[in-house]
């Protein structure tokens, strides 16, 4: 009965998400305002009825109900209750109608919170929300049921895929998941205002929340899964521009683009047809990982689905969505009045750079993406893998550091040259000094890019604590702390990334218990290999000792496992952290004669991607706690001056 309810509200809402297209159609056109009324509660009920739909599924992975096909392919009775939560998404259908539950959930909450649009505005966002998450309704129901049932029911299940047994899945693909739908709900933002010719600065103060929601989600979604990456996988690295970790990274490079272009609409009204054209873009990069994930149109460990017609649904939905929404814009953005005029020299200007700058790598990294699929397409395989990115993208990215750090050093509107140079002299002093001291160092050991990554992380983090200068910290707005932080982070990753190209030391051995590896200034002792089991798998583990400069040892465990169901080997890394950078102890296979391989590398600094990432999203995190702190202040303050 759980997997007939769960299909039963999924259908239910599905029919309410036409009802509230209708409604909005009908009440736009005719201007009929007791239709319009009837929409809100139609999101809501909507909405209520996705987490029904959920809360089923999850609760049908919990209970291990073998006649459930999805549970029967991606769960098994033995497997830890947290893998089998986290297994609701580890699927594609689950990962779908965790899509479309946070889609009706955010649809709910723009319908019952949102007040700064006017009506018309509002109601045509919700529209457009509506007629998103019909295509992805008719997706789920008729091209990937999640409650299919099978007959007879088998015993058991075939198991998730090993890889994916980690609290990592329980993290990772929700987070992504929240900023793809935030990206969505700014998309539905843009459309309505479009539709009501109201592309205006309240229309990007409504929409502002959204979009640094869905960017801090995604940021936190990014980290969060390289890091898993890094250490499930085994192979010592934290990005591999696989296509599908592309496309979580495309429509984060246009969100933060978009982020940067709604703050100056919602504070100085100008860029408007940047902001909407943005935040089509966005939605777009997140349809096409949507695509490439689930088309069967890649082989990767963190693709979901082989099956070629659910790609063309997908690429149907893409073609209809966003074709329709660039036609609309191509047809109403002439309705659009112009924005404020701003100066070359100018915040604005540094923002219109930064914008362009990020589209750029955008274009690259789908150029990338997609250009060996394409090539396939026409029987040639062609590979564009890490080198294409590194050299092409790295440049951008560090010429896009130097603009974020002197754009909050400019002043809104217009500046002079010779008043912005001075601000700008202790940052640039930092990165002549820096340039000496690292050349003095380092050259000749590192490359090129690795050295500018470095001399521009250090002048980056003195840039991002400059607009603190001379301020009372006490009564410094928490949104211009989020940027301080959010921009003081990029530079942190920045270094981790630069480090970890420059310095990191790899050793490749095949050692017997007992002898001594010694690399990169550390010592390890490997001391004895013993089996060992777990929940759902066993493994040969190796006890490591690791030491430096004569300190007290470390013990080490890295392991070989081997899971039953389904049949799969995976490689479990030991890593030891200290302040100055990551051990990390691979054990591969047994050689000869009692020999074992085991690849060891030395990476310095390389937490600081992860902690610079985790700084990213708090600083986001604050600026949107502080935008909106100050929105419901000012109308707490209105509301008083009134009574």
């Amino acid at each position: 009965m759980i997997a007939e309810a769960g299909l039963a509200a999924l259908w239910f809402a599905a029919a309410l998400a036409l009802l509230q297209l209708v409604l909005v159609a009908m009440g736009l056109t005719g201007r009929k305002d007791e239709l319009l009324a009837a929409v809100r509660p139609v999101a809501v009920a909507q909405g209520l009825l996705t987490a029904l739909a959920f809360a089923a599924l999850v609760t049908l992975f919990l209970r291990s109900d073998m006649s459930v096909l999805l549970v029967v392919t991606n769960s098994h009775s033995m497997k830890p209750w947290l893998y089998k939560f986290a297994g609701t998404w580890g699927n594609h259908e689950g990962s779908m109608l965790l899509w479309v539950t946070v889609m009706g959930v955010a649809g709910a909450a723009v319908a019952l919170f949102e007040r700064a649009l006017r009506r018309d505005t509002h109601m045509a966002t919700l529209g457009a929300q509506a007629a998103i998450s019909l295509g992805f309704y008719a997706f789920l129901l008729f091209s990937s049921n999640p409650f299919a049932r099978i007959s007879p029911a088998p015993a058991d299940g075939q198991g998730l895929n090993p890889l994916l047994q980690d609290p990592g899945l329980a993290f990772h693909p929700p987070t992504l998941y929240l900023g793809y739908v935030g990206l969505s709900v700014a998309f539905s933002f843009a459309v309505g205002a479009l539709l009501t010719r109201r592309v205006d600065s309240a229309f990007a103060r409504a929409m502002r929340p959204w979009v640094l929601a869905a960017w801090v989600l995604l940021t936190l979604g990014i980290t969060a899964g390289s890091y898993w990456a890094y250490y499930e996988l085994g192979w010592g690295g934290w990005w591999f521009w696989d296509p599908v970790e592309n496309a979580s990274l495309m429509p984060w490079l246009a969100a933060t683009a978009l982020l940067h272009s709604v703050t100056v609409l919602a504070t100085r009204d100008a860029l408007r047809a940047w902001t909407v054209m943005l935040a089509v873009v966005a939605f777009s990069m997140s349809m096409v990982g949507t695509f490439l994930v689930r088309s069967g149109i890649l082989t990767s460990v963190h693709a979901f689905a082989v099956d070629p017609e659910r790609g063309s649904f997908i690429l149907a939905l893409l073609a209809i969505y966003i074709g329709g929404a660039l036609a609309l814009f191509g047809w109403r953005i002439g309705t659009v009045r112009e924005g404020e005029p701003f100066e070359l020299v100018s915040r604005e200007t540094m923002l219109v750079v930064n914008n362009l700058l990020l589209s750029v790598i955008l274009g690259l990294v789908l150029v990338g993406t997609l250009y060996p699929l394409l090539t396939e397409a026409f029987g040639h395989k062609v590979s564009v893998g890490a080198p294409y990115f590194d050299r092409i993208a790295g440049p951008i990215a560090l010429g896009l550091m130097l603009a974020m750090a002197a754009g909050p050093l400019m002043r809104w509107r217009r500046d002079s040259a010779a008043a912005a140079g001075r601000r700008l002299l202790v940052p640039a002093a930092v990165l002549i000094v820096a340039a000496v001291i690292v050349g003095l160092l380092a050259w000749g050991r590192i490359g090129i890019l690795p050295y500018l990554g470095l001399v521009i992380a250090l002048g980056t983090a003195v840039a991002s604590v400059m607009p603190l200068w001379r301020r009372s910290l006490r009564r410094t707005p928490l949104f211009t702390w989020g940027m301080v932080i959010a921009h003081l982070g990029c530079a942190v990753s920045l270094a981790g990334m630069a480090s970890d190209s420059a310095f990191t030391v790899e050793k490749l051995v095949a050692a017997r218990p007992g002898d001594v590896i010694e690399t990169a200034g550390w010592r390890l002792r490997f001391v004895q290999i013993l089996p060992r089991a777990g929940d759902n798998w066993t493994a040969l583990q190796a006890d490591v000792e690791a030491s430096r400069g004569g300190g007290s040892p470390t013990m080490l465990h890295p392991q070989a496992r081997f899971f039953a169901s389904p049949p799969t080997p995976t490689t479990e890394a030991a890593l030891l952290t200290r302040w100055d950078g990551q051990l990390y102890v691979v054990l591969g296979q047994e050689a000869d004669a009692g020999r074992w391989q085991m690849r060891i590398w030395w990476k310095p600094f390389v937490t600081l991607i992860w902690l610079g990432g985790f700084l990213i999203a708090l600083g986001g995190a604050l600026a949107l706690v502080g935008r909106e702190r100050r929105g419901w202040v000012l109308k707490w303050r209105a509301r008083r001056a009134m009574a």
